[in-house]
């Protein structure tokens, strides 16, 4: 098969679909409309968040066998869509569950202890002990909504905490060993600790608004290392300032662009330069000591950078075979 590449990934990808027996293609650098004109010449494309796949994308390929997106979420491609022309499509959340499970411990203890505030005030020669008391994780009960690869991981990570560790998901009788499953009521009764582990949907947009915050019986901590459009921010930075939230740890933010490149045009200084057009809640957030943020990198480590790239050759060796040379 010709398959294009349509982003730079690990090089064992290309190695080992090379050694299958099919013949890969460069586009890291064509445009989507340049990618289109030459569609028709390949098999399948593998891509990660360049661009959006599309029904005028598909319509454009009817050589097209399969779709493979490097990482988990699928919401760049139209994939109703894709299934109805019978095109394969694969994704990766095999690859850097780890890397998210790990990403949100961190991020929760880092909250806990405040130690990306209490880091910042002793390079600044500040030596705050009483106002940086911490919070201990055990005992308290963790609350994952959803509960798929990455929530499962997260699950995992905190084996080694005295914690009560529950989830809610709309796919019933998935719980283990790891978390019970329980239904909304609950979740907002017990959680402490909500940490969201959803795929971007109708149903996930903006989820995480003011009336779900409303809902818990107690201020609870959050984590996000999903998607950005999940939650509201102008709701977050509220609840924040009221105390229904006592700390958010966010890897994705409302605002990213759907390629999940730079959020501020690769400009410096932004936080502080009232000329650029950033929302005034998120301006708030950066400026929020009880915050912590990153650059959508939860799941990107050494490690998962060649996992998901393994994941996906795998997948398409798994279903296409070796052709002969």
């Amino acid at each position: 098969m010709i398959i294009l590449h349509a982003d730079t990934n690990h090089p064992i990808l290309m190695k080992k679909l090379a050694e299958a027996g099919h013949h890969n293609v460069e586009g890291f650098e064509q445009s989507r409309e340049e990618t289109l004109q030459n569609q028709h010449l390949y098999d399948g494309i593998v891509i990660r968040s360049r661009y959006k796949i599309d029904k005028e994308f598909i319509d454009a390929a009817p050589n097209l066998k399969f779709i493979a997106r490097v990482g988990a979420g699928l919401e760049s491609i139209d994939v109703e869509y894709t299934q109805e022309c019978g095109i394969k499509l694969f994704s990766a959340p095999e690859g850097n569950a780890n890397a998210v499970g790990e990403h949100a411990l961190g991020m929760l203890l880092s909250l806990f202890n405040r130690l990306n505030k209490a880091d910042r005030e002793v390079r600044e020669g500040l030596w705050h002990r009483e106002e940086n008391r911490g919070v201990e994780l055990d005992g308290k009960t963790v609350g994952l909504i959803g509960y798929g690869n990455m929530g499962k991981s997260f699950a995992r990570k905190l084996r080694g905490f005295d914690v009560d560790v529950i989830f809610y998901d709309l796919k019933e009788g998935i719980a283990d060993e790891n978390a019970r499953q329980v239904s909304y009521d609950e979740f907002f009764e017990k959680a402490d600790v909500v940490s969201l582990h959803t795929p971007l949907t109708e149903k996930t947009h903006q989820m995480i608004n003011k009336e779900f915050i409303a809902s818990f019986k107690k201020p609870f901590w959050f984590i996000n290392t999903a998607r950005g459009k999940s939650a509201v921010t102008e709701d977050l930075v509220e609840a924040l300032k009221e105390g229904k939230i006592l700390g958010a740890g966010l890897d994705v933010l409302e605002y990213e662009k759907s390629s999940f490149e730079s959020l501020f045009g690769n400009k410096k200084n932004v936080s502080i330069s009232a000329a650029d057009p950033i929302p005034e809640a998120l301006r708030e957030l950066m400026f929020m000591p009880h915050t912590l943020l990153s650059p959508h990198v939860a799941g990107w480590t050494q490690e998962s950078h060649e996992k998901l790239a393994t994941v996906i050759a795998d997948k398409i060796i798994g279903s296409f075979g070796v052709e002969n040379k």
